[in-house]
């Protein structure tokens, strides 16, 4: 999981980029990058860390122009600690082409071939970005026919990207004198949403990004999301031009998108975030109805900040008090992204800390929003015996994840996931909990969805059913291995 900004705009576009890339800081902490062009020149600044501690005030005088894109990332694929892993990444050629991507390739090892072999094009990295830029560009090229480049050409491009390349990919590219465009796998997996400020199709601002809150901060007007498969073509003074550019596009948004990595403020594929939400803490106060003794919950607590409103929902319909009990520390990042085992289980005590008061003798019932590694959750449930807590029912809003993520979010592998190969009371076992109660696979896809145009979700890592229908067990393997060596 990333989170991509690209804007173009009658004003300098770094500071822009950079106020957007703050925003979407959640869903990514490992890396950062801006790229800017002016006229036929790209700048370009990036660096490991996060948003605030990677740029300087002589990068942002060196991003010139009015068209630029921006990433944060966490690593699904290539070398965390690696600076050259960081995005944006650049070809030369046609133009000068620099790509940001949302998502994971999920057959790198048959275009790393095809790359090398048939296309020519060297790779330096193992990042499926890397791949995704190279794919681009020599598709691109093979449409060019002279010094022009025209929204045909760009879009013929993308439909042969789409053609090649599977998995998930939400991406925004640069494209050097030219401007910029954006597309989306055929799928819709990852999000990506399009704003407008200003009047007129030309000459107005244009911003794509991950989330709708980066177009409200902004200022923008949110225009609707980028459709699966489609892909958005706008030039430096603000023409904006669109195709769909794959033959069967079908809808199936992530869910964990809405369980856990977006912002709660955020509205994508027109499902309010919060309101999702709101809906799984309903659904799943009717399931701890039938499967735990209400008098032994005295409180309801939330693991701050992606539960609360699931944990809200739980509380009313309980009839049973909500208190906060864990308190947060702002300045440590989100533990599930963090890239080692060892570094998150050190900073789940960093990050939280217990309240006694609220605990002391009592019966709690904690809702988090899901359990992936186990780690957090193991911990917490600690935390609160060490508190003085007399029984702990720990709920998640999410069904157990059971099976590898291969989109682009990072659980890759079966030996991590708590919940795989393990029936519920022995992950209960695991976590040191009194009670163990997970939302209803059905309970959670009816409750993001409600409401919608929406009929279907990516759920792979709770069902173990991979919607781009090319996920082999022989590739989970090879995904497996790569991981552990």
């Amino acid at each position: 999981m990333c989170g991509i900004v690209g804007i173009v705009s009658t004003q300098p576009v770094n500071q822009q980029v950079y106020d957007a890339l703050l925003l979407l800081q959640h869903r990514g902490q490992d890396s950062t990058g801006i790229a800017t062009a002016n006229g036929q020149t790209i700048h370009m600044a990036k660096e490991k860390g996060q948003v605030r501690e990677a740029y300087r005030t002589r990068d942002m005088r060196s991003l010139l122009g009015n068209v630029g894109l921006g990433h944060v990332r966490y690593a699904t694929k290539g070398d965390a600690k690696n600076e050259q892993e960081a995005q944006p990444f650049y070809v030369n050629a046609p133009y000068g082409i620099v790509l940001v991507h949302n998502g994971n390739l999920t057959n790198t090892r048959e275009l790393t071939a095809e790359l090398f072999n048939v296309d020519r094009r060297h790779l330096n990295t193992s990042s499926d970005t890397e791949l995704l830029v190279n794919v681009l560009a020599n598709e691109l090229q093979a449409q060019v026919t002279g010094a022009d480049l025209d929204p045909d050409q760009v879009f013929n491009a993308i439909t042969r990207v789409h053609e090649r390349v599977e998995g998930s990919y939400a991406a925004i590219a640069l494209i050097a004198g030219h401007g910029l465009l954006a597309f989306r796998d055929p799928y819709g997996i990852r999000p990506l949403v399009l704003g407008r400020r200003g009047t007129g199709m030309v000459g107005a601002d244009w911003v794509v990004a991950s989330e709708s809150l980066v177009l409200e901060s902004a200022g923008y007007e949110v225009v609707r999301d980028v459709a699966p498969g489609e892909a958005i073509y706008i030039s430096p003074s603000g023409e904006m031009t669109s195709r769909q550019c794959a033959p069967n596009p079908r809808l199936i948004p992530c869910s964990f998108e809405y369980v856990y990595l977006a912002r709660p403020d955020s509205v994508m594929n027109g499902i309010s975030v919060y309101e999702a939400r709101l809906r799984l803490g309903d659904r799943l106060a009717e399931t701890i109805m039938t499967y735990a003794p209400l008098g032994d919950i005295d409180v309801v607590m939330p693991i701050p900040d992606s539960s609360r409103p699931a944990a809200m929902q739980v509380a009313q319909k309980l009839g049973v008090p909500y208190r906060e009990g864990f308190y947060k520390n702002r300045y440590v990042g989100r533990t599930f992204i963090m890239p080692g085992q060892e570094q998150r289980k050190r900073s789940v005590k960093q990050k939280l800390n217990a309240l006694g008061s609220e605990f002391r003798g009592k019966n709690i019932l904690i809702v988090d929003d899901s359990i992936v590694r186990g780690t957090t959750s193991k911990e917490i449930v600690l935390m609160a015996r060490e508190a003085g807590a007399n029984k702990v029912t720990f709920t998640s809003a999410a069904p157990p994840v059971r099976y590898p993520h291969v989109y682009g979010i990072n659980m890759p592998t079966r030996h991590e996931l708590v919940a795989h190969g393990r029936k519920i009371p022995e992950i209960a076992t695991e976590l040191g909990a009194d009670h163990l109660i997970f939302q209803e696979v059905d309970d959670m896809e009816a409750a993001i969805i409600e409401g919608s145009e929406v009929t279907q979700l990516e759920m792979s890592c709770f069902t173990g059913d991979y919607v781009t229908g090319n996920v082999t067990p022989e590739y989970l393997r090879w995904v497996e291995d790569n991981q552990l060596s």
